[in-house]
C-alpha cells in the first residue's frame, strides 16, 4: 500500500474546489480543507475525512481514497446548499487532478446525504467520492 499521494490529493482537491468559479461565486472564499471553528455565518465548503484502502498490485503501489467534502449554510431550506453542492460535484466531475505525487487513476462520486442539523438550525449535504491513485 502507499499513502504517498494522500497530501497530493488533498492539495489538489482544495485546488479544483478554490478555482472553481462557479463554487466561488456560491460560497466566495469559504472553502477549507477542515472545517472552521465554530458556526460561521452564510455558506461554506470543507474537505472531509478520508477512508483509505490498499490497491496495490504486483506493478504499481496504489491506494483507493473515499472522502468527503461537506457544503453547510445557515441559509433557509436546501437550495441554497444543493446549489454549492452542484458546484462541488461539477467542479470534481470535470478535468482531471494533476497531483504533485502520484497520478490520479480516476474520481468519482459515490453518494450524498443531506440532513438538517436541528440544534444549530443548519443545512448540511456531505458528498462523497472516491479517487484511485498510484504513487
Amino acid at each position: 500500500m502507499s499513502y504517498g499521494a494522500a497530501a497530493a490529493l488533498q492539495a489538489a482537491i482544495y485546488q479544483r474546489l478554490v478555482a472553481n468559479t462557479a463554487l466561488g461565486a456560491l460560497v466566495g472564499s469559504a472553502i477549507y480543507d477542515a472545517a472552521p471553528p465554530g458556526n460561521p455565518a452564510g455558506t461554506y465548503v470543507s474537505i472531509g475525512p478520508e477512508v483509505v484502502r490498499d490497491k496495490s498490485c504486483q506493478t504499481v503501489r496504489g491506494a483507493e481514497h473515499e472522502f468527503s467534502v461537506s457544503v453547510v449554510t445557515d441559509a433557509a431550506g436546501f437550495q441554497a446548499a444543493k446549489a454549492a453542492a452542484v458546484a462541488v460535484s461539477d467542479a470534481l466531475g470535470g478535468a482531471p487532478l494533476i497531483l504533485a505525487r502520484g497520478r490520479l487513476v480516476g474520481l468519482w462520486f459515490l453518494r450524498a446525504r443531506a440532513r438538517r442539523v436541528e440544534a444549530a438550525d443548519i443545512r448540511r449535504i456531505d458528498l462523497f467520492f472516491k479517487a484511485r491513485v498510484e504513487d
